[in-house]
């Protein structure tokens, strides 16, 4: 399957999906001709008792994609929220630590959750939501630190401060995978841009995760 026929066929199932019918299915074509054995073939299942009906290129490409949800507008602001107290926690790395690593892993997270605001706040703007102004004030999500436990990681240094800034980053960036089964759990994600969103920071985060993991079993 190609990527243009793949986008298509990915796009026709989930607005399928949205629009109450049970399923689509996506199968290889079996036509004789060898020109077109790999092309996919979309099939819409009928109404019980009823045969499914196989969609065209051009029919799938005129289903319109899913609507945002409720669901994810509360993702979108919430994840904002939590994206902002991680850059403020990389922010106390380079004077507090020793560690040569770390001011370097936390660059990453400050640069890469500062891009990804900025693509939460740019989708909830092009859909007329409000866009929430950092985390103070805001609810604490899945994951995030207390003002207390903040002031802790604060008034740490050196060693100390390694651990519990690679323990509580650790804890929060599964936070951020909770908001993610949280999201899809709601029955949100359908939306082609949510959905791509998600995926994406689901997958960062747990490639960091394991980063992080590294780095703790290396301190002394």
């Amino acid at each position: 399957m190609n990527r243009t026929h793949g986008i298509i066929a990915a796009a026709a199932v989930a607005a399928i999906a949205a629009s109450g019918i049970t399923a689509a299915v996506v199968v290889s074509g079996g036509s004789s001709d060898e020109a077109d054995a790999d092309e996919p073939r979309i099939v819409q299942p009928g109404a019980p008792g009823e045969e499914g009906r196989e969609l065209s290129e051009d029919d799938a490409a005129s289903i319109d994609p899913p609507a945002h949800t409720a669901a994810d507008t509360r993702f979108m602001q919430g994840m904002i929220a939590h994206h902002q107290q991680a850059i403020d926690m990389a922010a106390l790395v380079e004077g507090h630590t020793q560690n040569e690593d770390l001011p370097l892993f936390a660059e990453r997270i400050s640069v890469s959750q500062t891009d990804e605001i900025a693509r939460m706040e740019e989708w909830l703007t092009e859909r007329s939501e409000e866009v929430p102004a950092g985390h103070e004030g805001h609810e604490l999500m899945p994951g995030m630190l207390t003002e207390e436990q903040f002031g802790q990681l604060d008034a740490a240094s050196g060693q100390a401060f390694d651990r519990l800034f690679l323990q509580r980053m650790i804890a929060h960036h599964q936070g951020a995978l909770q908001m993610v089964d949280e999201l899809y759990g709601a029955g949100g994600g359908l939306e082609p841009a949510a959905d791509r969103f998600a995926r994406e920071a689901e997958a960062d985060q747990s490639i960091e995760i394991r980063r992080m993991e590294e780095l703790l079993s290396s301190l002394p």
